[in-house]
């Protein structure tokens, strides 16, 4: 597993402020969701980023994955840039809003997973539960994290 608090020689997780790097973290969902996936942009923007806990990637200087944990222990939208992909980047902001979690005190933790991302949560611990539905689109199941 990799450490979230270690940087990669290639990349480094941090801690986000959504009123301060709220551009970076957009823009890498937009690309993700919005332009990739097509989700539409009322769905992928849900007012809910204010209230969160934000973790970005970088690569050197560049913005390449970011992700969020709702106050009620929802993990959701992580996105790591293409080009970035299969370098272990969404495994660390995964593990950075793990552990920002047990921070808090959150004994579960929850996330509504792409049925093509359920092998990267299940390494990680989740277990799927329930039907698949669809959201944006896409088919998802629910998983959940105990601490």
């Amino acid at each position: 597993m990799i450490d979230s608090n270690q940087a990669s020689p290639q990349w480094k997780i941090q801690p986000a402020s959504w009123l301060a790097d709220h551009e970076q973290i957009l823009a890498i969902r937009y690309e993700v969701f919005v332009d990739e996936q097509n989700v539409p942009v009322e769905l992928e923007v849900d007012g809910r980023d204010a209230c969160c806990h934000h973790v970005l990637a970088y690569s050197g200087h560049s913005a390449i994955g970011t992700g969020r944990l709702l106050p009620d222990g929802h993990i959701g939208r992580v996105a790591v840039v293409k080009s970035a992909r299969g370098q272990g980047v969404g495994q660390a902001i995964m593990l950075a809003l793990i552990e920002r979690a047990s921070q808090l005190g959150m004994a579960e933790i929850h996330l509504n997973a792409q049925l093509s991302a359920l092998e990267f949560y299940e390494k990680l611990g989740f277990v799927a539960h329930g039907e698949t539905f669809i959201d944006a689109g896409i088919e998802h199941l629910a998983m959940t994290h105990h601490r």
